[in-house]
């Protein structure tokens, strides 16, 4: 399995549920970073292979959007030449910053060590055009 695979799928997988409607487990209206902004928190950490949250509380509507992620992930890593068992992390953190708007960071891991950890505004997530050092942790 090829790492840029992985991460590619993984930012995928993110933008869907970011996206508000999640068609890739069919239509769940759904609003992640409107939860994690009306937390005290201000996020929501998601781990797509469990199917767990931190950081906000999630509503029984997201919760479920979640686990039909977790559900579905091997059916279509398969169509994203991803081997999961090869995948030891797909996190991803949903958030928001003041002047920024929604940000998403996908951090991914494969089980021979490899790690990469990236940040995404807007939506659709996309790579931000500023230095790295204006990347929030």
């Amino acid at each position: 399995m090829k790492f840029g695979n992985l991460k590619s799928f993984a930012h995928n997988v993110a933008d869907s549920l970011a996206s508000g409607c999640s068609f890739m487990v069919g239509y769940r209206a759904v609003d992640v970073f409107a939860e994690a902004m009306a937390s005290e928190n201000g996020f929501i950490e998601v781990d797509f292979l469990t199917g767990s949250t931190e950081g906000a509380s999630v509503s029984p509507e997201l919760a479920e959007t979640i686990e039909a992620f977790r559900d579905s992930l091997s059916e279509h890593a398969v169509k994203n030449s991803v081997d999961l068992n090869l995948v030891s992390k797909i996190d991803v953190r949903f958030g928001t910053r003041q002047g920024i708007g929604p940000r998403i960071r996908v951090t991914v891991a494969d089980t021979s060590g490899r790690e990469s950890s990236d940040w995404y505004y807007g939506w659709p997530a996309r790579r931000p055009k500023r230095s790295p050092s204006a990347h929030p942790s």
